[in-house]
């Protein structure tokens, strides 16, 4: 057993109302240079439909992620022969008009001090080409439509004819997507020059800008379509879940500023060695399963033990038991990766939305059946499976209902109204377990959402030997001025 520490992020999509604070705080904090103004490391997609790159999860034309073929875990795209066979032209990528092509507008116009009949205005223009165009699309192009791209969606291909036909009017999700930093990235498999890596010490996957070389394997890898090709600069680049600010202690900027506090942020411990075992899982509905059984339960204390001789920081094994991921993820079992099947193993999960159920559960009036129909929910169970849980349903209606007793339990609680404890038996869960849950989905503090330790670089690399040997560069250094100016000699 290898025991290695892990950041992770919860999205509770019940809280989420899509205003894009998230979206554009990160914007402007990351990607706000020449080159990456199509980028969008965080994104809120409005759900039915088809995202941002358009159809980013039909990985029957990209080709992301991992597959299981002839009872060996490869990428979909091809191994290393495939890989070199189409380096200099790869027709699993994206194209701009997936994504959009960036552009301005005249300003100018607006401000010209000449007198004009008619009002101005401001024509949009191309910031590749200089020219005026017409938008077609654009990174939230869908949001609160939910309908109008809903058949290219690819998770309604085995949800049932008759549930599609009433889904234009029935409802819409919101779905924030990042990076999932993945326990077993495809991108980092894809990339030739090896310049993608995952961090030893938080497993954070990066680019490194110097060994780049600019040949996009890493895009079409990625099933998630999250890392992104900069037109100035010909490097790849890709959310970097603000790790100057985890290792300071800090959640992300997208996480921190979100108005619903709906994300949290924590510390998983996982075994390392079963990554490849339970990624190669055969089943498509058995890999979210799979997944939860390579995180490791903190409070073993065999486990924080092992932890200790894997190297693991004690502040970083107590981050890791007070960690609300798994107790999101695995205690209360009501938090899912977004589609496991790609087999990647992400980090970033997702608490499924409950907000158009309530009505439809108070409109059944028997006291003795608090779980009518969840055929008939509004949402249908099985576009929500197909997701989360690689179409796992059972896994899906079983954290729904936990989370539907959860609103009727603490009601209860709160009214003085009678409460049938043993409903609380039929979703395997303790009353102890649904105060926890309340407390960390309703009134948790910052503390409580963000339980994110300090880094501790001495422990994984040499930092007196990197001493003066990092900074910027300038043209004096290569002469030596610098040495003999600062460091002795100098005139």
């Amino acid at each position: 057993m290898k025991i290695k520490a892990q950041i992770a992020m919860v999205i509770n999509m019940d809280k989420c109302i899509g205003c894009h604070t998230c979206s554009i705080t990160c914007k402007n904090t990351w990607t706000n240079r020449a080159g990456t103004e199509y980028m969008w490391f965080n994104n809120v997609e409005t759900k039915p439909g088809i995202g941002y790159p358009k159809s980013w999860e039909d990985q029957e034309r990209y080709k992301g992620g991992w597959e299981v073929k002839n009872n060996n875990l490869t990428l979909k795209a091809g191994g290393r022969i495939e890989k070199f066979a189409k380096i200099f032209s790869n027709p699993d990528m994206p194209e701009l008009d997936d994504y959009y092509e960036p552009w301005t507008y005249e300003y100018s116009k607006l401000f010209d001090p000449k007198e004009h009949k008619q009002q101005p205005t401001a024509r949009s223009i191309s910031l590749l080409t200089g020219k005026k165009m017409d938008i077609h699309w654009g990174p939230n192009w869908e949001d609160d439509l939910a309908g109008p791209t809903m058949k290219n969606d690819p998770n309604f291909l085995k949800v049932q004819q008759e549930i599609k036909m009433d889904l234009e009017n029935s409802f819409m999700a919101y779905l924030p997507r990042l990076c999932e930093h993945c326990l077993n990235p495809a991108c980092v498999a894809s990339c030739p020059s090896g310049a993608i890596y995952k961090r030893d010490e938080d497993g954070i996957v990066l680019v490194d800008q110097d060994a780049c070389r600019g040949w996009r394997m890493c895009v079409s890898g990625c099933p998630y379509k999250k890392v992104y090709f900069n037109w100035k600069t010909s490097k790849a680049e890709k959310c970097i879940m603000c790790y100057p600010r985890v290792e300071s202690g800090l959640p992300t900027v997208c996480a921190e500023t979100c108005t619903g506090r709906l994300r949290y942020m924590g510390v998983m411990l996982y075994d390392a060695d079963r990554v490849k075992e339970l990624a190669s899982t055969r089943a498509d509905n058995d890999v979210y399963m799979a997944q939860r059984e390579i995180f490791l339960n903190p409070h073993n204390p065999e486990i924080q033990k092992k932890a200790r001789e894997s190297g693991i920081h004690e502040a970083w094994i107590q981050g890791a038991i007070d960690s609300p991921i798994y107790k999101l993820a695995v205690d209360y079992g009501i938090a899912f990766p977004l589609h496991p099947e790609f087999r990647t193993l992400p980090m970033v999960w997702y608490i499924p939305t409950l907000s158009p159920f309530t009505s439809h559960f108070e409109e059944k009036n028997d006291p003795n059946n608090i779980f009518p129909s969840f055929d008939e929910m509004r949402i249908p169970i099985e576009y929500l499976a197909n997701i989360l849980s690689g179409g796992n349903v059972e896994v899906i209606k079983l954290a729904l209902k936990r989370m539907t007793l959860l609103r009727q339990y603490m009601r209860s609680v709160t009214t003085n109204a009678s409460f049938d404890v043993e409903q609380l038996k039929k979703v395997f869960i303790t009353e102890e377990k649904m105060k926890e849950m309340y407390r960390l989905l309703a009134i948790a503090k910052f503390d409580d959402r963000f339980v994110i330790p300090t880094s501790h670089k001495e422990e994984y690399s040499n930092l007196y030997e990197k001493y003066g040997n990092v900074g910027f560069s300038c043209s004096s250094c290569d002469t030596g001025l610098l040495d003999e100016k600062f460091f002795g000699g100098g005139k």
